[in-house]
């Protein structure tokens, strides 16, 4: 019993995050909504395992062409999703599919020698490697099969590469983006590749090892299912929280507003400022803990990167900084009048959105816990 529930174990927590990213939510962004997508291929490699290790033969042969096909999709796709979050708007097969060709090409090569292959031979050798072993049918397939093999542990390695280097390319921009974003360290996208890190070494482990050998070992089986499951869950709670970068494009475009580059305002940028800083003193928008650059953009109509630079000379703040200098100032005024409010309070009035937040940035901007930092005005 222990053995069947940890086998569907990685099958539900697939589903479950299949269809809660993929939904109709109106708050769904598209790498959320993408990345419910990515799920269905685990779904279909752990369903496969399932029939596998049951064991249930008259089932598996029907699921191990579909097997290894969504195998050679999963880092492709993972890959395309970090697109999404930092540089790709949307997904479409003439941007995408030069990424997905390789594993096409092969799902149709192995699909149709398992076609060419008689069904007693093929269904055998699934089970049994050294079966048929000189039937040229099974050699082809043997070959095959070692080909994926490379070509997936290949493609771990580009793709967990690619994740960081976009992640790191990208990390200054997109804090114009999410004023809750702290000096880049976008711990939920680093901990997304992390985790499908530890995800491909587990499963190189366990391939190595060899089904037979997992067959017959059930702690080592629990040990990896377990490992999966878990490992699958992290990568769907992350991607719930993670919020789309996207630093690469402007709402608003003006070819004549060029970044700043004589080191000192002119009257027009002193004015645009002005209008910049009408809406946080006056109008203290920075209490919206959704606040981003694009609505200022929009509500002075300016575009981005004019806006950042002007922000950037004359305070030398990134537009991420620059909010939280306001919401630290509301913050420290309002724990003096209400030293009774607790931090779930604060965070709210103040615009950080949630408490976690709340105490990234004081411990980005003073390296004090926020306790420590509340007793300096409440000890006066």
């Amino acid at each position: 019993m222990l053995r069947i529930i940890l086998l569907l174990s990685p099958i539900f927590v697939t589903l479950f995050w299949a269809l809660t990213l993929s939904g109709n939510n109106k708050n769904n962004s598209t790498p959320r909504r993408f990345l419910g997508y990515f799920m269905l291929f685990p779904l279909i490699i752990y369903i496969s395992h399932f029939f596998y290790f049951a064991p249930l033969p008259d089932f598996y042969p029907y699921f191990d062409v579909l097997l290894q096909y969504a195998s050679l999709l999963v880092f492709p796709i993972y890959f395309i999703y970090f697109r999404l979050l930092t540089v790709d708007k949307v997904f479409s097969l003439r941007a995408h599919a030069r990424y997905l060709t390789i594993p096409t090409i092969l799902f149709v090569i192995y699909g149709g020698a398992v076609l060419l292959t008689p069904s007693i031979e093929y269904r055998a050798w699934l089970f049994d490697d050294k079966a048929f072993a000189s039937s040229n049918n099974i050699k082809l397939l043997v070959i095959i099969r070692s080909i994926i093999r490379i070509t997936y542990l290949t493609q771990v390695v580009l793709s967990v590469i690619g994740n960081h280097l976009l992640i790191r390319k990208y990390a200054a921009k997109a804090e114009e983006f999410y004023s809750d974003i702290q000096d880049g360290r976008y711990n939920n996208a680093n901990m997304l590749n992390y985790t499908i890190i530890f995800m491909s070494i587990a499963a190189f482990v366990f391939t190595a090892l060899g089904r037979d050998y997992l067959m017959s070992q059930n702690w080592m089986l629990y040990l990896g299912w377990t490992v999966f499951s878990v490992m699958l869950y992290i990568i769907g709670y992350m991607g719930i929280t993670q919020k789309a970068i996207n630093p690469t494009f402007d709402l608003v475009v003006e070819p004549d507003m060029t970044v700043l580059e004589s080191g000192t305002l002119n009257v027009a940028q002193k004015k645009l400022l002005k209008k910049i800083l009408e809406l946080f003193d006056e109008k203290k928008i920075y209490l919206n803990s959704q606040l981003n650059i694009l609505e200022i953009v929009n509500l002075v109509g300016a575009n981005r990167t004019y806006i950042s630079a002007i922000i950037n000379l004359e305070y030398n703040q990134n537009f991420c900084t620059f909010v939280n200098t306001y919401r630290i100032k509301e913050l420290k005024k309002l724990i003096i009048q209400n030293p009774e409010y607790p931090n779930e309070v604060l965070a709210e009035f103040c615009g950080f959105g949630s408490v976690n937040s709340l105490k990234r940035t004081i411990s980005s901007k003073t390296g004090m816990s926020i306790t420590d930092w509340k007793a300096q005005f409440l000890l006066k």
